[in-house]
């Protein structure tokens, strides 16, 4: 490999770093992709028990000790449970937004390198036939085959290269796109599931009131 990087010139080691670079952002965003990943469906009913029973207390434990987005949206949305439905929705859709950055971290420096590595290649290419064509003119305008290959050779390890490096990487943005935007997803429904439970859900009332009804005299009840 260190053979092919010294034939192909300066402008391999570019193309070298841009794969380093790729390989460390992809294994970064798929680690923190796959720790923030939940079951979005089996944590929601697990709060609905909580909410309907107006256990906020546990419900705030149970969403700050769940890591992840959808988790965090939620967590915001039972701080502010007394809130009206709009000013929910408000604190959702912001909260949600704060995410959208933290998700995509990163992810531009891979489209990036996708574009940048056959364009580096492409670099190479031009620079070796003009090396090929500047044995050409230093020779009177003849030039052996084996002094020819050898501008040709460096073009096409660069150009090699780049397409290389470019294929996988914009491969893996594609994937981590993807995870991103179904991450986005669950924490839109995330959110418009649980603004529905704080604010359609009332208290189970399994307990049995022994005050007296406020206006009524201890005589009235006797009476009754």
């Amino acid at each position: 490999m260190i053979d092919y990087i010294q034939k192909g010139g300066l402008l391999m080691w570019p193309i070298l770093a841009c794969s380093i670079i790729a390989i460390g952002v992809f294994a970064e965003r798929l680690f923190y992709l796959h720790r923030a990943t939940i079951h979005v469906g089996e944590f929601l009913k697990g709060l609905s028990n909580l909410v309907r029973r107006r256990n906020f207390a546990e419900a705030l434990h149970e969403s700050a000790g769940t890591p992840g987005p959808v988790a965090r949206v939620i967590h915001t949305a039972i701080i502010r449970h007394d809130a009206p439905r709009s000013e929910l929705r408000e604190i959702v859709q912001e909260a949600g937004q704060l995410e959208v950055p933290k998700l995509e971290r990163f992810l531009g420096v891979l489209a990036t390198i996708a574009f940048l590595a056959p364009l580096l290649g492409l670099l190479g290419t031009v620079a070796g036939m003009i090396d090929a064509f500047g044995t050409i003119s230093s020779h009177g305008g003849y030039a052996t085959v084996t002094e020819l290959s050898a501008g040709v050779y460096k073009s096409l390890l660069t150009t090699a290269a780049g397409l290389v490096v470019a294929t996988p990487t914009f491969v893996a943005y594609s994937y981590l796109s993807s995870r991103v935007n179904t991450m986005l997803h669950d924490m839109e429904r995330a959110g418009i599931e649980i603004v529905h439970m704080l604010t359609d859900s009332e208290p189970l009332s399994g307990i049995i009131s022994f005050q007296q009804p406020a206006g009524k005299s201890a005589g009235d009840v006797s009476r009754d």
